[in-house]
């Protein structure tokens, strides 16, 4: 099969060179959208990732190109109309599911950082500045972790938190029957708020869980309270987390996603004026830690996208069940 490859960048390239064997990949750096939908003529499927643009027009220009099968390199799909993709004709795979240690690591990093403020004091090391003064952390040890979403990463979070001596709390529409035979205590999402020193989210982003952190979830939390999120930006809504923060009521926040990000992430600006005030003024608190959607990027991780998604193909062209099959 041919696939028009988007939003290409040189680690894509180098993963999936390694593992393709029979198909023919045609990388394009440009983002998927209504713009450069017409780069995929001449191809049978495409290969996209978050920040692709999969809407009713984007999807009805891919069928009138041709194309049968939309391969998403990542496990999301708020990214695609499900709809229209029915209504086109057009199968969607996934990645449902790559290394979850890589993202639960990434959201412990997050919090490490936060809390012991390594990346303050490598920068004031490297100016010759010793002094611990405004690096005052907390034990972990002891604390209580909420967590908001327990699927394969939530659950490896949970695994990760008990690990230092954390009491973690949960809340999903199901409760995982191996967290709660590990001690796992799943709650209402209230008391949960209530309760927890540090919340990190990892649920998918549905209508239901669209903006779950706002100004109402946020009078409910600990004053002082860490919010981590490494699942996606839309599960906040980012004005009342900079009034959260501003109130003191957010004490850390730690984000490897931004609702806003598909303008940012993933590109070089530093020698550009960046145009979004809001991420500009997050990054102005000194108690904010953004990073660029890097959760995933682990070697295991990327070669496991990589594999999945070339199965995914090879499964369609065979005329194979589909496993990871949205649609």
């Amino acid at each position: 099969m041919k696939i028009a490859f988007f939003s290409t960048k040189s680690y894509d390239r180098e993963f999936f060179d390694r593992y393709v064997s029979t198909h023919e990949i045609i990388y394009f750096e440009a983002p998927l959208n209504a713009q450069t939908v017409n780069l995929a003529a001449g191809c049978e499927g495409i290969c996209a990732f978050v920040n692709d643009k999969l809407n009713t027009a984007v999807l009805s220009a891919l069928k009138k190109l041709g194309i049968q099968l939309v391969a998403l390199r990542c496990a999301g799909f708020n990214n695609v109309n499900i709809e229209s993709a029915k209504t086109n004709g057009i199968t969607v795979v996934r990645v449902p599911a790559y290394s979850p240690y890589a993202v639960a690591e990434h959201a412990l990093a997050l919090i490490l950082t936060l809390n012991r403020k390594t990346h303050k004091a490598y920068n004031r090391v490297r100016e010759g500045n010793f002094s611990l003064d405004r690096l005052t952390g907390f034990d972990l040890h002891g604390k209580t972790v909420g967590v908001i979403g327990t699927g394969k990463i939530g659950e490896v979070f949970c695994g990760i938190m008990q690990g230092f001596g954390c009491n973690v709390l949960a809340f999903d529409l199901m409760a995982n029957p191996t967290l709660v035979a590990k001690g796992v205590n799943y709650l209402p999402l209230i008391e949960l708020l209530e309760q927890s020193d540090i919340i990190s989210l990892h649920c998918p982003l549905t209508e239901q869980t669209r903006y779950i952190i706002n100004e109402h979830s946020i009078s409910m939390m600990k004053e002082g309270v860490m919010l981590i999120n490494t699942s996606r930006g839309a599960l906040i809504d980012t004005s009342d987390a900079i009034d959260g923060l501003k109130a003191g009521k957010i004490g850390y926040l730690g984000l490897d996603v931004y609702e806003q990000e598909e303008k940012l992430f993933f590109n070089d600006l530093s020698e550009n004026i960046i145009q979004d005030d809001i991420i500009m003024r997050l990054m102005s608190f000194p108690n904010v830690l953004v990073t660029a959607h890097q959760g995933f990027f682990t070697e295991e991780a990327l070669s496991q996208i990589a594999q999945v998604t070339l199965t995914n193909i090879d499964a369609f062209v065979a005329g194979a069940v589909l496993e990871n099959k949205v649609v």
